[in-house]
């Protein structure tokens, strides 16, 4: 006979092998284990600390002494010896019996807390990325998106509101997942965050790319586009919208009009401009005022922004006064005098 044997599955592991739960990455127990990352999750989880032992597969201490009170208890009540019918066992029981339910869901609600956190930091977005390279999260199901990726999202970051949702990077919209199983999901144990940290951790993903591919980094510029455009590849900015990815309604080959019931609503939320240089507001900025003074003229030595005041007294007296001719000048004290 083989003395060797398979070591039991973790909570973690568990968890996230349920039917509905694919969109969760395993958290490490290091992580749960730093109490800097468990901040402020005491009050907001009923029986937390068995909760945590749950998770982390930790054995309850066991209260020896107050067992072996509790059976003198039932001796002296009893007469002489133990109780037959095993009161300690009995009374063990219902206690487990009473608590083990509120400790699971108080443990999922835990995990689902300390998972939002975990997703957004270096090893939890990096598993994430990995799951999203395979397609694990489903793509979009509008048609003009042509099967880009999704990524799950919560509207909302306390638990109970909503449930988790999918964020197409390629339009720009979120959607309820295709399956009932995830639509029973808290999407708290996500939380706002995740989605646009995803996209501005890894700019190097193609969102035009379909399917499970792998990571490409975008080399070529695109004619007409600014490469690199506020940390993000113009590539990259809502690939699902603009000309020809907005749905028309035609009516035997003439477009309807706005204004018709059956018109089209709302078409500039799906709008995309051809140059995506456009979005520059700041060179754009920059390129229209020439002429102002630049941050470092504006510096003094120390590096601090010189901020120019206002000369005091009366705006209206100093406005007539160069009105008429008569310049003003400023005294030791401050106070204005005419020259």
């Amino acid at each position: 006979m083989s003395t060797s044997s398979a070591a039991p599955e973790s909570w973690i592991s568990s968890f996230c092998s349920l039917i509905g739960h694919e969109y969760f990455a395993e958290v490490s127990e290091e992580f749960i284990e730093d109490d800097f990352n468990l901040t402020g999750l005491q009050n907001q989880v009923v029986m937390y600390k068995e909760a945590l032992e749950m998770i982390l597969d930790v054995e309850p201490e066991d209260d020896d002494e107050d067992d072996e009170e509790d059976d003198e208890e039932d001796e002296s009540l009893l007469g002489e010896g133990p109780d037959p019918m095993g009161g300690r066992e009995r009374r063990h029981h219902t206690r487990m019996a009473s608590d083990l339910s509120v400790i699971e869901s108080s443990a999922e609600m835990l995990y689902g807390l300390i998972h939002q956190r975990f997703i957004c930091s270096r090893v939890g977005i990096q598993q994430m990325s990995e799951k999203y390279e395979l397609g694990h999260f489903g793509a979009c199901p509008r048609t003009n998106c042509e099967q880009a990726r999704t990524l799950p999202v919560g509207l909302s970051d306390i638990p109970g509101e909503d449930t988790v949702k999918l964020f197409c990077p390629a339009c720009l919209d979120v959607y309820v997942p295709p399956n009932s199983r995830f639509q029973t999901v808290d999407g708290a144990f996500f939380g706002r965050t995740f989605g646009s940290l995803f996209l501005l951790t890894f700019p190097d993903y193609d969102l035009t790319k379909r399917g499970a591919e792998v990571l490409q980094q975008v080399t070529s510029r695109v004619t007409g586009e600014a490469e690199v455009l506020n940390g993000f590849y113009a590539k990259n900015i809502a690939p699902g919208l603009g000309a020809g990815r907005i749905y028309e309604p035609k009516i035997y080959g003439f477009r309807v009009s706005e204004r018709a019931r059956s018109g089209p609503r709302m078409q500039w939320l799906r709008s995309r401009p051809e140059n995506m240089s456009e979005l520059d507001e700041a060179r754009l900025y920059a390129a229209q005022n020439p002429d102002e003074d630049d941050e470092d003229e504006n510096m003094n030595g120390t590096g601090r922004i010189v901020v120019r005041r206002r000369a005091p007294g009366n705006a209206r007296l100093r406005q007539r006064k160069r009105q008429n001719g008569s310049p003003m000048a400023l005294s030791a004290n401050g106070a204005e005098s005419e020259l």
